[in-house]
């Protein structure tokens, strides 16, 4: 067994000899590199930051053999408080309490590994000042839900204890109207319906969610077909009464329906494709990220109790798609 630094200070390289074959890949980098833990080689692990012969691997269990050479990528640490950045926002609406604002494609919520900065914690930082300070955590002042990175739309974020207090209480009690618009594969039968399906990480890629047999937690979508788009498409409606991680894009691919552009839960092959016409397939070549967009939040202000709903048009490039 031998083990290298690269100088860049986060690039492990571990070679398994004969005498180290059939260990744990977790156990075995752990003695390969003693600078890292075995928890924290775990958590590299399932954040897919290990791969063998150019693949990830994201098994921590997988039993390595001799011979195989395994690259490990740590990124930087993350501040302990994220900074603020001068990011645009589109604000919708904003008080001494919260703030609600229309998030575009391609913005994540808040600092993680991969995305450590330029994210919407940052640009919240920037807009509201001292006022997010010690709302949610540190790494997440003021979110109290989030939107996957590749899906845009309505977000409300807290300013205040108050505020933050309030809106967590609606989310854990389920309490919110919120309403999706996915463009979807075919079109679903019946038109109206819920899907439900417990929802854990995918055994086989942890990077993706998947409707579990066992394990995973509780999930609810309804759904409603707003209308057909030729024999390939439909544009649907639906509703949270949970939220979980993915939960709109792993349920409506477990009924044959997945949302168009979907990188991790769509199909490379779409069936009736053949069947949609040149505007159709010029707007799907030029959409890069999943049909998805939240286009309505409500619920009551922590403070005042008023019922306060908002509402955001499709962007322009899943309206090209209807």
């Amino acid at each position: 067994m031998t083990s290298s630094q690269i100088p860049t200070g986060n690039r492990y390289v571990a070679d398994v000899d004969a005498t180290h074959g059939g260990l744990r890949l977790d156990r075995f980098l752990a003695e390969a590199l003693p600078a890292l833990s075995r928890t924290r080689l775990q958590a590299l692990i399932s954040d897919g930051r290990v791969d063998c012969a150019g693949a990830t691997v994201t098994s921590a269990s997988r039993r390595v053999k001799s011979g195989e050479r395994y690259t490990i990528d740590e990124p930087p640490p993350l501040p302990t408080r994220p900074q603020g950045q001068d990011i645009a926002l589109t604000v919708v609406y904003e008080d001494a309490d919260l703030i609600v604002i229309d998030k575009p494609a391609g913005l994540v919520v808040h600092p993680a590994p991969g995305n450590p900065d330029r994210t919407l914690v940052n640009a919240l930082i920037a807009h509201c000042g001292a006022s997010l300070s010690g709302i949610g955590g540190e790494a997440r002042p003021g979110i109290v839900h989030r939107l996957d990175k590749d899906t845009s739309g309505l977000m409300v974020a807290a300013k205040t204890d108050l505020g933050h207090q309030g809106l967590s209480r609606q989310f854990a009690e389920h309490n919110l109207d919120r309403a999706y618009n996915a463009v979807v594969w075919g079109t679903p039968s019946p038109l109206t319906g819920v899907v439900t399906g417990n929802i854990g990480r995918n055994p086989r890629n942890r990077k993706k969610m998947a409707v579990m047999t066992r394990g995973g937690k509780f999930a609810e979508t309804h759904y409603r077909v707003l209308r057909d788009i030729g024999e390939v498409a439909a544009l649907v409606e639906c509703r949270l009464k949970t939220g979980r991680t993915h939960q709109i894009r792993v349920h409506l691919a477990s009924i044959g329906h997945p949302v168009i552009g979907d990188p991790a839960y769509g199909r490379s092959a779409p069936p009736r494709l053949s069947h949609a016409d040149a505007k159709f397939r010029t707007a799907m070549l030029q959409l890069h990220r999943q049909a998805l967009h939240a286009v309505r939040i409500g619920f009551v202000h922590p403070r005042t109790g008023e019922r306060l709903t908002f509402e955001s048009p499709l962007p322009a490039d899943i309206a090209a798609l209807i």
